[in-house]
C-alpha cells in the first residue's frame, strides 16, 4: 500500500490519511491495521485525564514542549465529545495546540468518541498503531475527561496521568471510586487558586490508604498555564516508566492492551453481523415482547447468537 510505504518514511499527510481511513472504516482499513502491527516499535503511551476543566489541554501542551526540548517526536491523541445528536465533536484541543502544529515532529488529531462510553474513540488503538509507525517516541492520549466511566485509558496507556484541580467540593469523595484507582502518576493542576494545598494533601492522604502498592503513585502540583511544575510531572512519569520496564510490567500492560483490543474487534464484529441479522424494526418489536414478559432477554440472547454461530 503506497500510503503505508509513505508513512515509514516519515511522511505527516500519510500519516493524517491513514488515520482518517481508521477512523472512518473506510474499506480495506482492517487490511490496513493487520500490516501496521507488523512495523509497531513500541512508542510509548502517556493518557492524560481527569474531571472537565482540569486544565488537561494545557498540560498536555506544556508536556508536547517538554518533550520536544529533550529531541523527542510526539503524537497527540486528544479526544473531544461528540454530539449525541449531531456525531459532531468539538474539536477544541487542536484549536489550543495550534501552536505546535506546525512543528514537524509533532503530530496533532483529535478524535469524536462517537458516543463510546469510556471516553475514548473506538479508532484510537489505530492511530496509536499509525503513530507508533510514523516514529513517534512519544504518543499523548488526552481523555473527554467524563468521570467514571474514564478507564478505558488504562487498557490504552503505557503510564496514566490523573489531572487533578482544587474546587471539587469539600472533599475528593466523589470521584475516589473507579477513576481515583486509575492513575499511575498525580498532579493538582492550578495550583496558584486557593484549595489546591489541601487537595493535594487529600490525594496524598487518599493514596495511603492502599498499604500495598507495587509502585506508590507519586503527587505533584502545577500551573499548566506557566508551565510551573512540567518538568516535576515529567520526572513522575519518568519514574514511573522505569518501574514498568525494570519489573517488566510493561509486558503485562502490553498482553493486557491486546486483549482488550481483541475483545473490541470481536465485540464489534458481532454488534455488525447483529445488525445484518435483524433489522431495527424487528429488535424494536423484540424489545417490546421483553417489556411485556413475552420473551426474556436470555432466550432472545441464545436465538441472535444461534443465527451469528450458523
Amino acid at each position: 500500500m503506497e500510503l503505508l510505504e509513505r508513512l515509514l518514511k516519515g511522511e505527516k499527510t500519510a500519516c493524517a490519511r491513514l488515520i482518517s481511513i481508521v477512523e472512518n472504516e473506510s474499506p480495506g482499513y482492517v487490511e490496513l491495521l493487520k500490516e501496521l502491527h507488523k512495523h509497531t516499535k513500541g512508542a510509548y503511551v502517556i493518557g492524560i485525564t481527569g474531571p472537565p476543566g482540569a486544565g488537561k489541554s494545557t498540560l498536555t501542551d506544556k508536556l508536547i514542549k517538554k518533550l520536544r526540548e529533550k529531541g523527542k517526536k510526539v503524537g497527540v491523541i486528544a479526544i473531544d465529545p461528540t454530539s449525541p445528536f449531531t456525531k459532531g465533536a468539538i474539536l477544541g484541543d487542536r484549536i489550543r495546540m495550534v501552536d505546535l502544529s506546525v512543528d514537524k515532529d509533532v503530530f496533532i488529531r483529535s478524535m469524536g468518541t462517537r458516543g463510546h462510553l469510556g471516553g475514548l474513540s473506538r479508532a484510537t488503538q489505530g492511530a496509536i498503531k499509525i503513530l507508533d509507525v510514523y516514529g513517534c517516541d512519544y504518543i499523548i492520549v488526552e481523555t473527554v475527561g467524563v468521570g467514571q466511566s474514564e478507564v478505558d485509558i488504562v487498557k490504552t496507556a503505557d503510564t496514566v496521568v490523573m489531572v487533578m484541580v482544587p474546587g471539587l467540593g469539600d472533599d475528593i469523595q466523589a470521584i475516589k471510586a473507579g477513576v481515583m484507582e486509575i492513575g499511575d502518576v498525580f498532579v493538582v493542576n492550578k495550583s496558584d487558586k486557593d484549595g489546591a494545598k489541601k487537595t493535594f494533601r487529600e490525594v496524598e492522604i487518599m493514596l495511603d490508604f492502599k498499604k500495598d502498592w507495587k509502585f506508590r503513585p507519586p503527587v505533584s502540583m502545577a500551573i499548566g498555564e506557566t508551565g510551573e511544575g512540567i518538568a516535576e510531572l515529567f520526572d513522575n512519569i519518568e519514574l514511573h516508566r522505569a518501574y514498568l520496564e525494570t519489573s517488566e510490567e510493561i509486558i503485562s500492560k502490553k498482553i493486557n492492551r491486546n486483549k482488550a483490543e481483541i475483545k473490541e474487534i470481536v465485540h464489534d464484529n458481532i454488534e455488525k453481523k447483529i445488525s445484518l441479522l435483524i433489522s431495527e424494526d424487528s429488535m424494536s418489536k423484540i424489545l417490546m415482547d421483553t417489556v411485556n414478559n413475552e420473551i426474556d432477554p436470555y432466550s432472545v440472547a441464545e436465538k441472535i447468537l444461534s443465527k451469528i454461530l450458523l
